[in-house]
């Protein structure tokens, strides 16, 4: 695909943000600290080829050129982040998001759950997201929603500050770019997605949360799930990460720069030291291919840091201890 398009994450409704320089990459700050209960998983050190093996991508998002990177030994959660853990911290610390401070957000227009006077209106340029007064992240589809039954869904309408904020009180930090795709990929080489090349394969069925049907009318549910599923719904894959596509956008430490990896750094990249919109990674339960193909390892998007959606989450990395035993695997090469 040459062409660029809007992704399915709105631009952002409220951004005034501008330039910043690169402090956000999720190390504690000081402050309370509190405990996150979302698994680590070891992610090995190795190499890996990064970026569209397929010509999948639009133009705009720079997914490449292919190029090899080695990554650091680190750690990264098995899932996103739940409510349940989030409500933890809110608990804790009284966090209130950018949604709530705000007192709006974004939600899928077939989704919400509003009186017409909280329908703030809808997206000039995807039309299909709708701002709706009293969306978060207690409240995913509007003020008629709620949690129940939900504990363990990965939490959403948290603006990238949000994801810091809780990432700081765990003593966690966010993933980078290229720390995120290549856990994503699992140990496999050069794939599409996180399990092989083919979305549906040897009758395995759905695997992972994307939109069915014809987007964004009519959403046939084959996968089971209208809006957001369970963290650990579907099989996870080679590094123990369940679904590092589809269900939620995540989002990452980097600025977004779609020239990123022209000239990268082979070890260890980071994004550039300022921007004005971050990294988001692994679409979400909205992607179609008919519109947005961006439920692939590869695929890359971006919005502005107090963007929130009911589609938007984020999980955790943290750095390998120092004094990790000698037996922890350490390097899994993958071809390049």
């Amino acid at each position: 695909m040459s062409d660029q398009r809007p992704c399915c994450v709105p631009a952002g409704p409220r951004s005034t943000a501008g330039a910043g320089d690169d402090t956000a990459a999720g190390l504690p700050a000081p402050g309370p600290r509190g405990t996150d209960s979302t698994e680590l998983a070891p992610i090995p050190a190795g190499r890996a080829a990064l970026g569209d093996h397929f010509g999948d991508g639009y133009a705009g998002d720079g997914e490449g050129p292919v190029h090899e990177v080695e990554v650091s030994a680190f750690r990264l959660g098995t899932t996103t982040v739940t409510n349940r853990a989030f409500a933890a911290f809110a608990d804790a610390t009284g966090h209130r998001t950018t949604a709530e401070a705000e007192g709006y957000s974004a939600v899928f227009h077939t989704d919400v759950a509003a009186t017409v006077a909280d329908v703030l209106g809808r997206s000039p340029a995807t039309p299909w997201w709708v701002g709706v007064r009293g969306a978060d992240w207690r409240h995913p589809e509007g003020p008629r929603s709620d949690l129940d039954g939900r504990d363990e869904h990965p939490v959403v309408h948290v603006s990238h500050d949000d994801a810091l904020a809780f990432a700081r009180w765990a003593g966690r930090r966010l993933p980078t770019e290229a720390e995120w795709e290549y856990a994503a990929r699992g140990g496999l080489s050069g794939r599409r997605y996180p399990w092989g090349d083919d979305l549906m394969a040897d009758g395995a069925g759905w695997r992972c949360n994307i939109f069915q049907g014809s987007f964004p009318a009519t959403n046939t549910v084959e996968d089971g799930w209208t809006t957001t599923a369970p963290v650990t719904a579907y099989s996870p894959n080679g590094y123990g990460l369940h679904q590092m596509v589809g269900n939620v956008w995540e989002w990452c430490a980097d600025w977004f720069d779609a020239a990123a990896y022209q000239g990268r750094a082979r070890r260890d990249p980071r994004g550039p030291a300022s921007g004005t919109v971050r990294v988001m990674r692994g679409g979400s339960f909205l992607c179609h291919d008919s519109y947005c193909n961006r439920y692939r390892v590869a695929a890359r998007s971006a919005a502005p840091p107090d963007s929130s959606a009911s589609n938007l989450g984020f999980r955790c990395a943290a750095d390998t201890p120092i004094d990790a035993p000698n037996d922890v695997p350490v390097t899994k090469e993958i071809d390049a």
